[in-house]
């Protein structure tokens, strides 16, 4: 039996209803993203790698760094720098995304904000924004980078129960350079923790075409399957996930990471998000 995307979504907003709070966030390695900065006077750094792959070209990320800092009550100041390769596959069904050399170096910097506007009560979800943009510091004659500043803008909220911790949203992509589209894109994700140390969850996310230069020349629904692992100190986590795509053009993506957490006060910081773009595949 089927399960329409439509009829998961619905669900899913059901239980987002019905769930008793307690603060969460997500994120890493997950492509839906969360409303919950990082705490006042905290920090989070992440060292990671992913790739996102096509038929017309397998984009991949790495050695990335991403770096959150919790400026104000409710706001959250994130950096990703990262390195990357782009492989066109060479495919003649795709022209010109799908043919040329490899290239590596470094790719598109993104800077973000990420802001609570309602607060997680009894039968309120917490709601807020991640706004972003993407900064040209890529060569993207070489296919590592747009060419032209870019932004998200999304919506995103969340809501806990007990062990359970539900996560959706989207948003709506500008990219106002030739050959790429605007596009928009949703994620909907569920998550448990399993022990102290362990913590899986899945997702389905879906974007549309992003354009004729990008490898996500289609439309794609996909289905991510990730976990956390907490070492012995638990500010310190290992972070993987993978997926595939169920409708729409293929798709894969993955991710590794692995991330530290530190500051002032006496709450933990929240882990933080990452984003897709067109030149990286994330």
């Amino acid at each position: 039996m089927r399960f329409p995307l439509r009829t998961f979504q619905l669900v899913l907003l059901v239980l987002l209803a019905a769930a008793a709070p307690r603060l969460c966030a997500q994120g890493p390695p997950f492509q839906t993203d969360d409303p919950v900065p990082v705490d006042f006077k905290h920090y989070e750094f992440y060292v990671f790698g992913g790739m996102d792959g096509t038929p017309v070209a397998i984009g991949s990320s790495g050695p990335a760094f991403e770096f959150n800092w919790g400026a104000l009550p409710r706001l959250q100041i994130h950096a990703i720098l990262p390195w990357g390769e782009s492989a066109p596959l060479n495919s003649k069904v795709y022209d010109p995304a799908g043919q040329g050399p490899s290239a590596f170096g470094l790719a598109d910097m993104e800077l973000g904000a990420k802001i609570a506007f309602i607060k997680e009560s009894k039968h309120v979800p917490q709601i807020g924004s991640f706004t972003m943009l993407e900064l040209p510091t890529g060569d993207a004659t070489r296919g590592l980078g747009v060419g032209k500043v870019w932004y998200k803008l999304p919506l995103w909220l969340q809501k806990n129960a007990g062990k359970w911790t539900f996560d959706g949203g989207g948003g709506y992509a500008v990219v106002p350079q030739t050959g790429y589209s605007n596009y928009a894109y949703t994620g909907w994700l569920v998550k448990r923790e399993f022990s102290k140390r362990l913590e899986a969850g899945t997702e389905i996310f879906a974007h549309g075409a992003e354009g004729q230069a990008a490898a996500q020349t289609q439309s794609s629904a996909m289905a991510d399957l990730g976990i956390y692992y907490h070492f012995k100190n638990p500010d310190h986590q290992l972070l993987a996930a993978y997926g595939h795509s169920v409708a729409g053009q293929t798709e894969n993506y993955a991710y590794l990471g692995l991330y530290w957490t530190w500051g002032k006060g006496d709450k933990p910081a929240a882990e933080s998000s990452l984003l897709r773009s067109p030149a990286a595949g994330f």
